[in-house]
């Protein structure tokens, strides 16, 4: 079997998260070749791979979206018959195009991406558009917004897709769009796995943007909304983490019967030997993530320098890459600005060896799916304090039908620093707590969180979608 992989901004590019589920289930998968399709953003990541790439990874084609812009067409594309030009209408209008048809024309060569924006047809498409939506909107200002927002999706619709058995797009957005591609182009099923909403993602990125104006973040929310219901729409599987994301799907637009919950698996058996941490006259907590504004690493600092007033025991230990030198250099500055003590950035660590050195786990990001740093903490004893985002309350509650183990941790609010610095107080100066807290998590991933029953689900799936009469699992029970 040959399965092709389509993720944007990760795997094989930066480490942690998706990536590294990426990798280990390209490794458990063994049997199976992979062609993996990275989209990225900064032509500087070409070939700069933070992995060995697996013996069973036969290609990788890098599409790197900032190309668009620089390409260009020295001819404008030629007129559009009716029905070409009512499909393009619709895909600017980010309504409900005929992708079909979308797919031929650029896969044809009968549009080129900057060959269609320079036309006659786009123009007019955009002048309409702008005069019965936009009419207050100067409409050079529309005229490239729409452009800036087109010219990338246009790049990734002219691609060659490989062959493959079944292609598998590890987010909606632009990821959907080639996974869809390629089956619509070798007519071999697709199917979607979300560890986040990526368009809900989007959508509060872009609310929150200033680099968006204000007048334009609509037309930039329904963009994201018209590529997760292309990947929905004709996908033979749609994946998810935990019921309330399938929910989500649902209310999106996705078929209720194509969507299914897999939960996130680890390898917990390199992780349960590990003891309780040595008495060294500190109580001290790990932060294992990367160091982005979507992991809200300034909340995290802010809570702790309210903690160590409080606990002078206190340390913190922020393991992971710094992918974002400008986040992590303002991390810096507000820890000097504080004048807080006891915060080191550790980087990239053996995570198996230095859960060890800690007490307890701290998460403070504004948006998660299943989050493996929180699996991997409760794997090693580790207690956590967690937001509330993503599955991480009922990761930590055990909201799964017969889960009776209990809590194994302490979940609050994001952003709020306040609640972040009690909850960890509160672990800071009960050991006897941190202990039960530890071995319910270590309890709670051995019966439901194992890697290898995520991989055996993944692979009946596959067997589903390519119809060789694989056998159907039995769904999960619901969280």
């Amino acid at each position: 079997m040959r399965v092709c992989v389509i993720l944007e901004g990760c795997y094989p590019y930066v480490t942690g998260g998706v990536s590294s589920w990426m990798h280990s289930y390209i490794q458990a998968m063994d049997e199976v070749e992979f062609v993996v399709v990275a989209i990225g953003a900064d032509p500087e990541q070409r070939g700069r791979f933070r992995y060995e790439l697996p013996g069973n990874v036969v290609e990788v084609r890098e599409v790197c979206l900032t190309d668009a812009f620089a390409s260009a067409s020295a001819h404008a594309d030629a007129p559009l018959g009716p029905d070409e030009h009512a499909a393009m209408r619709e895909l600017v209008r980010c309504g409900r195009p005929d992708w079909e048809l979308v797919f031929s024309l650029f896969q044809s060569a009968r549009l080129t991406p900057t060959g269609f924006l320079m036309s006659q047809d786009f123009v007019g498409i955009v002048e309409e558009l702008c005069e019965n939506e936009l009419a207050d909107v100067a409409f050079a200002d529309y005229f490239h917004t729409v452009r800036s927002m087109m010219l990338p999706l246009l790049h990734v619709l002219a691609q060659e897709m490989p062959p493959a058995d079944v292609y598998h797009a590890i987010s909606t957005g632009y990821g959907g769009i080639m996974a869809r591609l390629g089956g619509w182009r070798h007519g071999r099923p697709y199917l979607i796995t979300e560890h986040g909403i990526y368009t809900r993602e989007r959508e509060e990125e872009i609310l929150r943007a200033t680099w968006v104006e204000p007048v334009f973040k609509r037309s930039w929310v329904r963009f994201f909304y018209l590529l997760s219901e292309a990947a929905y729409d004709g996908a033979a599987q749609v994946t998810c983490l935990f019921d309330r994301a399938l929910e989500t799907q649902v209310e999106m637009g996705c078929a209720r019967e194509r969507c299914r919950v897999i939960t996130n698996g680890i390898h917990d058996e390199l992780l349960s030997g590990i003891g309780p941490k040595e008495p060294n006259g500190h109580v001290d907590i790990g932060a294992v993530l990367r160091i982005a504004p979507i992991k809200d690493v300034l909340t995290m600092i802010h809570a702790f320098a309210e903690l160590k007033r409080r606990v002078p025991t206190a340390r913190l230990f922020i393991a992971g890459p710094q992918d974002d030198p400008a986040y992590a250099h303002e991390c810096r500055a507000l820890i000097v600005q504080l004048g807080v003590r006891d915060v080191s950035f550790v980087g990239t660590v053996d995570v198996a060896q230095w859960l060890g050195r800690f007490d307890f786990t701290v998460l403070t990001s504004i948006s998660e799916g299943q989050p493996l740093s929180v699996l991997e903490s409760f794997a090693a004893g580790r207690p956590v304090v967690t937001t509330d985002v993503g599955c991480c309350k009922e990761l930590v509650s055990g909201m799964k039908q017969g889960d009776d183990l209990g809590v194994a941790g302490l979940c609050v609010p994001p952003m709020q620093s306040h609640r972040i610095a009690r909850a960890m107080e509160t672990l800071c100066r009960d050991e006897d707590l941190r202990h039960r807290m530890g071995e319910v998590g270590r309890a709670r991933v051995a019966r439901y969180f194992r890697h290898q029953d995520m991989i055996e689900r993944y692979r009946g799936v596959y067997e589903e979608v390519m119809g060789r009469g694989g056998h159907r699992l039995q769904p999960e029970p619901a969280l």
